[in-house]
């Protein structure tokens, strides 16, 4: 059996949090099964190494979770101490990953494990390749938290490491370029838009019948980028209308941006309105939210993917999205009504329309169902074969230092 690929998944072992770069994460270890060794930094033990079983447990869950962070149980980290100390204070050890063909890191690593990467680049037999996922926290640092727009120069830089990038669009592909020529770093790992896939429901699958008014689908975290607060304001203007239908929020809040479209949800849940917000879904209640609602809205003004609009999509329900951006590449194959400007009067606009014109959201509906959808399984592929074309860059004088 040929050796495998070691897969970071440093983060996303320890949370069973449900948000973008979770799922990816998550999809790519499905898909490569035994041919990927995942792995993880263990900042206690000050190593590398293979996932042990409450991690991989972590990861085989489909339940929804509370919280976004990640976390290390004190048994975890008095193992790691132990383990620290027996070897002795010194570099990172990268324990049990040889043979490999290479390394792939599917998340923005950590400060910490940004710190631990010589270690694991060192252990790696073939080409080591870094997923890009946006450059939000750079481009529109007032939708982030502080936390994140201060460490992103760091994180671009700590990018150059890498013999390859793939970026999950060619919005987000365009952005580090561009970033890379601004500093005058030209000699940069080649960066290539390799395409997200999602879930395709099994054929033949028939949605349950739901009574009432209709139910339009929100998907994502309620966070500052996302824009709930104008979809909101967009959907109370329709109720005031005497327009009948439920709006349901799936998604965790992001504390330092979210907060305000939480307790604005709050408040219009008080004064009456038919609004469901569920924080932590897990995968079998957002598979029947999707299979129950009408129509689904994404009022997100940026996206590096935007994998919420491909999975409504994929369901055969029709999307409200930003018709620009890493947004606009998913739904130019059909099957969105896309606003330039996702404000409240816009998105407003787009919902009356479907809530009201039934051969508008047939239309779109059909065209849905006929386009063809990306699997993770495709993803997971182009990734691979792009990455065992790559050549080794030289690491013996990086472009940069780590700290």
């Amino acid at each position: 059996m040929p050796a495998p690929l070691l897969l970071d998944l440093s983060h996303t072992c320890h949370t069973r949090a449900r948000t973008g770069i979770q799922r990816v994460s998550r999809a790519l270890r499905g898909e490569l099964g035994a041919a990927a060794l995942p792995v993880t930094h263990d900042p206690y033990a000050r190593s590398w190494r293979p996932l042990a079983a409450w991690e991989e447990g972590n990861l085989a869950a489909t339940g929804g979770a509370a919280r976004r962070g990640a976390r290390w149980p004190w048994r975890a980290r008095v193992r790691g101490w132990l383990a620290a100390v027996g070897r002795g204070r010194g570099r990172v050890a990268a324990e049990g990953l040889r043979p490999n063909r290479g390394v792939l890191v599917p998340e923005v690593f950590s400060p910490a494990a940004a710190a631990a990467l010589p270690a694991l680049l060192a252990a790696a037999d073939g080409p080591a390749v870094a997923v890009f996922h946006d450059a939000i926290a750079l481009q529109h640092p007032e939708f982030s938290p502080p936390g994140t727009v201060a460490r992103f120069p760091a994180y671009l830089l700590e990018l150059l490491w890498f013999d390859g990038v793939a970026a999950v669009s060619e919005a987000s592909r365009d952005a580090l370029c561009a970033y890379w020529e601004w500093q005058g770093l030209r000699d940069h790992p080649p960066v290539v838009a390799i395409p997200l896939g999602v879930d395709v429901p099994a054929a033949g699958v028939v949605a349950p019948a739901v009574e009432g008014p209709p139910e339009v689908l929100c998907v994502g975290s309620l966070e500052g980028r996302k824009n709930h607060l104008s979809l909101l304001a967009a959907a109370e203007c329709l109720w005031r209308e005497g327009i009948r239908f439920r709006l349901r929020l799936m998604g965790l809040v992001q504390p330092a941006t979210g907060a305000a479209a939480a307790a604005r949800a709050r408040e219009l849940q008080a004064a009456g309105f038919p609004l469901i917000h569920e924080a932590g879904a897990g995968d079998a209640a957002v598979a029947a939210a999707y299979a129950a609602c009408a129509f689904t809205v994404y009022p997100s003004r940026v996206e590096g993917f935007g994998l919420p609009v491909l999975e409504s999509l994929a369901h055969g329900k029709p999307c409200v999205c930003a018709g620009r951006g890493a947004l606009g590449e998913t739904a130019r194959g059909g099957g969105c009504l896309t606003v330039d400007d996702p404000g409240p009067e816009e998105l407003a606009a787009a919902l009356r329309r479907l809530l009201t014109d039934s051969a508008a959201l047939a239309g779109l509906a059909a065209a849905a169902r006929a386009r063809p959808i990306r699997r993770w399984a495709d993803h997971a592929a182009d990734l691979v074969a792009w990455q065992g074309g790559l050549a080794r860059r030289r690491r013996d004088r990086p472009p940069f230092r780590l700290p």
